[in-house]
């Protein structure tokens, strides 16, 4: 990819990041419709920018694309329930929650622009790379499903406890300032723990997903647009299913399964089978996706029943009944 290739993407990606911190300047509250509405243009871009890669590159490219963005998305989503825990452990205000998120985003952007080009070079440079990747995927995604997520928890995260340690901190918010001045001496606020503490835990998440993505195609210019377009609407992703996470407890199956496949299919591709030919990938990604989900709502349908049956119960009353 030409260097103006990337040039153009990024202004774009700043020019998309420019217009949400102007149109949220004023740290109010993410009502359901305005995260809804942001949502569509996030995914209506990344679904715009696979047809470029369309167009300029060809369909095995595109599909690549579509796979990568997928399983980025899909990951996003995954990234929703531990930064709900953690607003949570941190009492962040719901009006400055989108100010933490941005400046997230930002930071899960820089981790995984580096991670992508450290492990692509990886795997172009070491043989056994892919096969040291591959086993990393697979094991990651039994852990997902077996153990479940990450242990988020603050106080044993060594990134918080090393910027407590270094960094003086006031144990209240000033509004949504970052860095307070207190008897003359800077301080930062709980907020600006709370981010420390998101970006730590993201750095988590970008190891997983780069290494996944890079099972599908090492073409970086690919694997960062993927990421890119997927991670630049998780802030609106995140107030949209902040209250529905409920509904997704079987993600984290379809994602296992995913991760596994990926880690399978670098391995195979260091044997003489060779390489799994990207729409099989596309297939899994969305079949494993999209059954999980439907587990979900499934396995939901009875305690959902049952609950409203009590209600119309509670709408009787004992002379009408």
């Amino acid at each position: 990819m030409p260097l103006w290739g990337w040039a153009a993407v990024g202004a774009v990606i700043a020019v998309m990041l420019a217009v949400d911190v102007l149109s949220h300047r004023d740290n109010h509250i993410i009502e359901l419709r305005e995260a809804v509405i942001w949502s569509a243009v996030w995914i209506t871009a990344g679904l715009a920018f696979g047809l470029v890669v369309l167009v300029w590159l060809g369909g095995e490219p595109a599909v690549a694309y579509y796979s990568g963005y997928l399983l980025e998305k899909a990951l996003s989503v995954d990234n929703v329930f531990v930064f709900a825990l953690l607003f949570g452990y941190f009492r962040v205000p719901d009006e400055f929650q989108h100010k933490v998120l941005f400046w997230g985003v930002v930071g899960a952007l820089a981790f995984r622009l580096a991670f992508i080009f450290a492990g692509a070079e990886l795997l172009h440079r070491l043989a056994w790379a892919g096969l040291a990747l591959g086993a990393f995927l697979v094991w990651t995604g039994w852990r997902l499903a077996v153990r479940g997520e990450p242990d988020v928890d603050p106080d044993r995260n060594p990134v918080v406890r090393l910027f407590r340690r270094l960094v003086p901190t006031d144990p209240r918010y000033h509004g949504s300032r970052f860095t307070v001045r207190v008897d003359g001496r800077r301080k930062a606020t709980v907020l600006l723990v709370a981010l420390v503490a998101i970006e730590g835990t993201d750095v988590v998440f970008a190891v997983d997903s780069v290494a996944a993505i890079l099972a599908i195609t090492t073409d970086t210019f690919l694997v960062w647009t993927a990421t890119a377009f997927a991670v630049l609407g998780l802030r609106s992703l995140y107030f949209c299913l902040a209250g529905l996470l409920r509904h997704f407890e079987y993600l984290r199956y379809g994602l296992a399964v995913v991760l596994a496949f990926a880690g399978v299919k670098l391995i195979l591709a260091e044997t003489p089978v060779g390489e799994v030919p990207v729409w099989l990938t596309l297939a899994v990604v969305v079949l494993a996706l999209a059954t999980s989900i439907a587990w979900g709502r499934v396995a939901a349908w009875p305690g959902r029943r049952r609950a409203r049956r009590r209600a119309r119960r509670r709408r009787i009353s004992p002379r009408d009944g």
